[in-house]
């Protein structure tokens, strides 16, 4: 495996890439492979837990491209699709993704992120790119003219400084230079907030579907049920930044009582036992003001992050690293053509953002919950919404019609339910504190 040396290895690089997260390291190991000399600084030490366990089926084309894909399969346990859950139909509903508008797509993967990241990031020194682990980024300045200057600290190098022809910050959440050149903000249409766990013991589902994921819907928010591969659980609730206020007691007694108010969660955890501390993350979604400019370009979540109800983040991290290593490669060796190819990359990123956004923000109102709870495929409406929750985002598949007739249907269904989705917001607002269950002691 490469790694940095304070004695032996040059402080100058053709490209520093800031995070070794999915997005860093794609867009390390594909500009490595293109010649260009790559740094990539991952502030802590593979492997290292992190959030976000579920991939989409279009993740495997990016992940066959780099070379990955095998050992992917060893650490994984396959997804065939989702599972719904509202507390106000009768039954759960099962959506998969062989029913999509291309069927040859059938499965992604649940994976640990511990593992899968250590993964690509081991991927990306073995390509050829210099990679260094615990190393802290301090500092990064622009001058008018010339490299780029970055600072970095770090217990095996000390404080080194680097001089590179480009930045990349794949920093995800937070967001380095976003931060500092304070272009950050929060999602101006989409407050959210989280807590989460992992659990062993949890009820699966049977057969083929025990890998899928499952959805539960309640009164100030929604659940995930992420199962992986060892037996373990991720479960997590995403709620309303008010209702995680009221929080009183440890974040571990908080998301058992938050459980208890889904009872259908509540019976497949019935028998499980939470391993570890559970997590609560405030401010859950934000974008940036601008994703590139001078000799910096900002990739994945260092950019912008949605709520997850739809397993985006890891698929739109990587998808736009694979542009992003193709702006960077235009910047540094023609840069004349460097403003289309950016263009490019805004488009693509934006594209991908747009169209899983304006689900995401409407996933928890009840017109979106009555018409994902009675799926219907005239105008192949069902196929175009499997084609996005899959990723099939980026080829021109002819989804965009049946997309645009599923956003009508939602909008006559919404002014149809117009009170409960008033009152729905009004609850959301209010965010009540929960109440201990039966027999439970804080």
């Amino acid at each position: 495996m490469a790694t940095a040396s304070a004695n032996a290895t040059p402080n100058n690089c053709d490209v520093f890439v800031i995070g070794g997260g999915p997005a860093g390291s794609t867009v390390a190991t594909l500009l490595a492979r293109r010649g260009l000399d790559v740094v990539l600084a991952e502030k802590e030490r593979h492997p290292r837990f992190h959030i976000g366990e579920s991939l989409l089926p279009f993740n495997l084309e990016l992940l066959a491209q780099l070379g990955v894909l095998d050992q992917v399969e060893q650490i994984g346990i396959r997804k065939y699709g989702v599972e719904l859950n509202s507390p106000m139909h009768d039954a759960p509903v099962s959506l998969n993704f062989a029913d999509a508008w291309d069927k040859s797509y059938p499965f992604a993967y649940q994976v640990r992120r511990s593992e899968f990241d250590k993964i690509l990031f081991d991927h990306c020194a073995d390509t050829g790119a210099r990679t260094m682990q615990q190393c802290q980024v301090t500092a990064v300045a622009f001058p008018a003219s010339g490299d780029v200057s970055i600072a970095t600290s770090s217990p095996l190098n000390g404080e080194r400084r680097w001089h590179a022809r480009y930045v990349v910050d794949a920093s995800g959440r937070d967001t380095f230079l976003a931060n500092r050149m304070g272009v950050k903000q929060r999602n101006p249409r989409h407050a959210s907030a989280a807590l989460y766990g992992h659990f062993t013991g949890a009820q699966r589902l049977a057969g083929d579907a025990e890998g899928n994921i499952s959805l539960f819907w309640f009164e100030h928010g929604w659940f995930w049920f992420i199962p992986l591969h060892d037996g373990t659980t991720s479960v997590g609730a995403v709620c309303n930044p008010a209702y995680l206020r009221t929080r009183r007691r440890d974040p571990n007694r908080f998301l058992l009582d938050t459980i208890a108010l889904s009872p259908a969660l509540a019976a497949r955890l019935k028998a499980a036992r939470l391993t570890g501390e559970a997590t609560a993350t405030g401010n859950y979604s934000y974008v940036s003001q601008h994703m590139a400019g001078d000799r910096y370009i900002l990739v994945g979540d260092a950019y912008a992050f949605i709520d997850p109800v739809l397993s985006s983040g890891v698929f739109l991290a990587m998808q736009g690293a694979f542009i992003a290593a193709d702006v960077v490669e235009t910047c540094l060796r023609d840069p004349r053509s460097a403003r289309r190819q950016t263009r490019r990359y805004e488009k693509a990123v934006r594209h991908g953002l747009g169209h899983f956004s304006w689900f995401v923000y409407r996933m928890t109102r009840p017109a979106m919950r009555k018409l994902f709870m009675a799926p219907r495929n005239n105008f192949r409406i069902q196929e175009a919404l499997l084609a996005l929750l899959a990723g099939d985002l980026y080829r021109g598949t002819p989804i965009y019609r049946s997309l645009l007739a599923f956003k009508a249907v939602y909008y006559i269904t919404s002014a149809s339910l117009m009170w409960q989705t008033i009152n729905a917001w009004r609850n959301g607002r209010a965010a009540p504190r929960p109440k201990s269950p039966p027999g439970t002691s804080g």
